[in-house]
């Protein structure tokens, strides 16, 4: 029996061929041992524990970690053999590439469940869905990186030069990024957007020269409709470079109204509007009383002027506000016989003196 297991094949014996087997024999065995472990022992550890990261790291690392048991044994087991340099050569090369590739499946996991896990749910609760657009971007974008990385890596350490490689792919990046450069620029104005935030979903907003409610903010571009009912759609490169106003954030809008009165207006009947209008202001729940300013404010070629300003609230209705202290101004100056100013009869009464 001993001279069977003497005999040589390939340069080995019938014994170190076994051996060999043995090794990676027990290396799939202790794979599907470690894996019964984490599965029946670690898990329910973790579930027991507060937090929720521990689960998903040993959820995440099972797999790799039994693949890692088993390339080792398969490795281990070649080395008790006798190989030619050249078969040995690309049995090492491999095997550090299978390391690498392991390390960055086992990156990209932990990756793609902290996204899932984490990152997901706060982006499903945003009311934008430029947030909801872009995470799959992020998330492909770095787990090409990732791999990317490591074929640079893995090709490195098993001996080959990367260096035409790394200039190859950044030649192709320099000559992508050209062609596609107007559509990159939107799409980081799409992340600028998301990040700074200057409006949401539904905001009132001024940009490019249109002034609407915005209704969707994509990855390249964003649609507002109009006050006239109207669809555009900007680019958000072009809308992250600009100016932007936000109607909705505005804690009141400002409303300035000038008025003139007959030069045959006495300082009393002046005072008398003056102190008709912070009543009006007063009077208003649309408007914020404290912040009402009158002024004389000039001695016109036609007309004493008033400047009247006030604050309509946020919460109330700019329009009908606006009609509301109108109506209220012209009616409450009829009955005290304040006359308003036109050039035509003011000029006639000017005349007439």
């Amino acid at each position: 029996m001993w001279e069977f297991l003497d005999k040589t094949y390939y340069g080995n014996t019938i014994g170190e061929w076994s051996l060999a087997l043995v090794i990676l024999i027990a290396s799939i065995l202790l794979s599907k041992l470690v894996y019964f472990l984490i599965t029946k022992v670690v898990k329910q550890f973790t579930k027991r524990t507060k937090t929720k990261l521990d689960d998903i790291i040993i959820d995440e690392i099972e797999e790799p970690v039994v693949f890692a048991i088993i390339i080792t044994g398969v490795w281990y087991g070649i080395q008790t053999l006798t190989l030619t340099n050249w078969f040995s050569e690309m049995i090492g090369h491999a095997f550090y590439f299978i390391v690498t590739f392991n390390i960055a499946w086992l990156i990209v996991r932990l990756f793609n469940a902290f996204i899932d896990e984490f990152l997901a749910p706060l982006v499903a609760k945003t009311d934008t869905d430029l947030d909801d657009q872009l995470l799959p971007i992020v998330r492909k974008t770095v787990s090409i990186s990732i791999w990317i990385l490591a074929i640079v890596v893995g090709l490195n350490n098993a001996g080959y030069d990367v260096t035409a490689l790394i200039a190859g792919l950044g030649i192709g990046s320099l000559a992508f990024a050209l062609a596609a450069k107007d559509s990159i620029s939107h799409i980081f104005g799409g992340f600028v957007l998301f990040t700074d935030k200057p409006f949401t979903i539904n905001d009132r907003i001024i940009a490019k020269g249109y002034e609407g409610i915005v209704k969707e903010v994509g990855v390249r571009s964003t649609r507002i409709q109009t006050l006239d009912g109207r669809i555009v759609t900007l680019p958000n490169g072009s809308i992250a470079n600009d100016s932007i106003i936000n109607v909705s954030m505005e804690n009141a809008r400002k409303t300035t109204v000038d008025l003139g009165l007959t030069y045959d207006t006495t300082p009393e009947k002046m005072q008398l509007a003056m102190d008709i209008l912070k009543e009006i202001s007063a009077d208003n729940e649309g408007v914020d009383e404290s912040r009402t300013v009158t002024s004389f404010t000039s001695f016109g070629d036609f007309a004493l002027n008033i400047r009247y300003i006030y604050y309509i609230k946020k919460e109330a209705n700019i329009y009908n506000t606006m009609n509301d202290i109108n109506m209220e101004v012209l009616t409450r100056f009829n009955q005290n016989k304040l006359e308003f100013a036109f050039p035509t009869q003011t000029l006639h009464t000017l005349k007439s003196h």
